[in-house]
């Protein structure tokens, strides 16, 4: 079904309140009941093709290029010594990476084919729990085996910081892509593996056109441990640690999703070690030289562990929000438990989120301003950008009012087993604890360096699910200036995952959703703005499509979704006959993007009002 027979449905600020209590509604009143997710869970398959896919409709031909996407998609193990083996966790499902190609047919550039591959990331660790029947490593939500004694908890080993090179195989490695990161070809010592990729792009028999190849793909997740991956076959061919960036970088927590600056293509993290105190080191990575530099120490009182799934990056700044996650016992929680879910220290309003802004442009002056804002939590940033000449940044985020959200991802609240489902959405507290908003931060910057002065952060406003969702993303031409409108995945209540995609205005607060057929769970939807040279007139922000992996439930097959972002109606689709696992993030390259990341043109914000 095509665009022909699909609308999408547009709502206002009026209908805020309205659709956040419907919403809640269908979660307390078993919405979600006939609406099946299991096909993303379970019986999922890899291709290492490239096979092509079904294409119908119409897919623009300035949209070609590769579409990597990287999520879970092993859950259950069978035959390890105590019986079958399953994942509890969303988060903790094994690793697998998918591409599709985007081409066009030399002799019709109007004819554009689609082709899918796919690899398992991690066969090592199959294999280390069909043996011991259980994950001696640790995980986000996996709870321990209470078989492992004492001693064991104990000696708990980091996950990426103290597991010898020869165990690294059977680490699970499966957040976001991260393509061509400066500093890692040449990387020595803490990088293992067969050695960088062979580019040739995929000789598939069927002439079209030859997608190039960035030169190197890594997977990250929320540690120090980054995984390489053959980008013709994502086949896993190394492993890094960020230590192999900078010998400073030791700590065994990082980000996930590490910002990289759209202008230079430097890139930015931040490492996170523990000890007596805390201490999250700010680097950069530069993309002409390959060195890293550390550009502040955040330490000192107000400095808690905690989980941190994303920061933001504006123009001249790092921000780094330090949310009401705070990991128990300094730290050391962690191997304890096992998981970084029961190290987290129950939710407390007391705790303020902490926010502190470092100075990317002069790694001298550090941090140069601190506040704080009420408790809360969030995995998501969205964008930032400057006002004021700098005065002002501005932070826009998908935040949580408690840490419930991590509770509703656990695989039995997900897939209706046991009761878990009904059990977890009948607490009124906590489905609303679960229940996001669209926030935008506004911090104000003094000229001189803040001293160590704490000041609070003005929340502009929020904007309450379903008319926003999760795993954002824009324009990426927009990154680190000022943006318009985010693209998400809401939850209406209507299934146990995001059954929906929205794109929201932030000028207008309207909400414009794709009219979703039930039964089918989208993917993030990933922005790809149509190409300049295609433009005869000025390019508005909106100007491109929208690409989500989506499971149709009901099939038990997903297909590769193309939305006109302007308008959020299906132009068209690339099918499949089996089902992709419900995956995290991704990104698209375009045939500029095989080397080094380019510069892209900056584009002009409007400056807000004074502080």
């Amino acid at each position: 079904m095509t665009s022909t027979t699909q609308a999408s449905l547009l709502r206002d600020q009026d209908d805020e309140q309205k659709d956040y209590e419907e919403a809640l509604h269908n979660f307390q009143n078993g919405a979600y009941r006939d609406w099946p997710n299991e096909a993303g869970f379970e019986g999922l398959v890899e291709e290492r093709g490239p096979i092509e896919i079904t294409v119908s409709g119409a897919i623009p031909p300035w949209a070609i290029g590769s579409l990597y996407r990287t999520g879970p998609g092993v859950y259950t193990i069978d035959d390890t010594p105590k019986g079958t083996y399953r994942t509890e966790h969303w988060f903790d499902g094994l690793a697998h990476t998918h591409r599709f190609d985007i081409t066009i047919d030399p002799d019709d550039e109007t004819k554009v084919s689609v082709f899918y591959s796919s690899r398992r990331q991690s066969e090592q660790l199959v294999e280390h729990i069909r043996k011991n029947g259980t994950m001696r490593y640790l995980s986000f939500g996996q709870k321990r085996d209470p078989c492992l004694g004492l001693f064991s908890k104990v000696m708990g080993t980091w996950q990426a910081a103290m597991v010898p090179h020869g165990e690294k195989w059977v680490e699970n490695v499966s957040v976001a892509i991260l393509p061509n990161p400066p500093g890692l070809e040449s990387a020595s010592g803490n990088l293992i593996g067969k050695g960088i990729a062979n580019t040739t792009a995929p000789q598939t028999g069927v002439r079209v056109h030859r997608i190039p190849l960035p030169k190197s793909v890594w997977a990250t997740t929320d540690n120090n441990l980054m995984k390489q991956m053959d980008p013709q076959t994502l086949e896993p061919i190394g492993f890094a640690t960020q230590s192999a960036l900078h010998p400073s970088l030791k700590g065994p927590l990082s980000c996930a999703h590490a910002q990289r600056d759209p202008v230079n293509g430097d890139i930015y993290n931040f490492n996170q070690d523990f000890g007596r105190e805390t201490v999250y080191r700010v680097f950069r990575v530069s993309a002409s030289t390959g060195l890293t530099e550390i550009i502040a120490e955040i330490k000192g009182q107000g400095v808690n562990p905690a989980y941190i799934h994303s920061f933001f990056l504006t123009e001249h700044f790092v921000v780094l929000c330090i949310p009401s996650s705070h990991v128990g016992w300094g730290g050391v929680k962690i191997p304890w438990a096992g998981n970084i879910v029961d190290a987290i220290e129950p939710f407390n309003e007391g705790r303020k989120m902490r926010w502190f802004v470092v100075d990317r442009t002069d790694a001298s002056r550090g941090v140069v301003g601190r506040f704080e804002s009420d408790a809360g939590f969030f995995f998501h940033s969205i964008n930032a950008f400057e006002e004021e000449n700098g005065k002002r940044i501005v932070c826009d985020m998908m935040e949580y009012r408690t840490l419930d959200v991590i509770q509703k991802m656990y695989c039995n609240v997900i897939l209706q087993r046991d009761g878990a489902t009904e059990s977890f959405w009948s607490d009124e507290k906590r489905a609303k604890g679960a229940m996001l908003s669209l926030a935008r931060f506004s911090l104000c910057l003094e000229q001189t360096n803040d001293g160590g002065i704490v000041k609070p952060v003005d929340k502009v406003f929020t904007i309450p699910a379903p008319h926003a969702g999760e795993l954002p993303t824009i324009n990426p031409l927009y990154a680190t200036r000022q943006h318009r409108y985010v693209y998400s995945l809401p939850y209406q209540g209507r299934s146990t995952m995001m059954d929906g995609i929205v794109k929201t205005d932030m000028a207008t607060r309207k909400a414009l959703f794709w009219d979703i057929p039930k039964g089918h769970s989208p993917g993030e939807a990933i922005f790809v703005p149509r190409p300049r040279a295609e433009l005869e007139d000025e390019q508005g922000e909106d100007d491109g499509v929208l690409l989500s992996v989506v499971l149709d439930g009901f099939s038990k097959t997903s297909y590769l979704l193309c939305l006109d972002a302007r308008t959020m109606k299906e132009s068209g689709r690339a099918e499949m006959g089996f089902a992709i696992g419900l995956g995290f993030h991704g990104v698209h390259l375009t045939t500029d993007d095989h080397g080094d990341i380019p510069g892209i043109e900056r584009v002009a914000g409007k400056s807000g009002d004074k502080c």
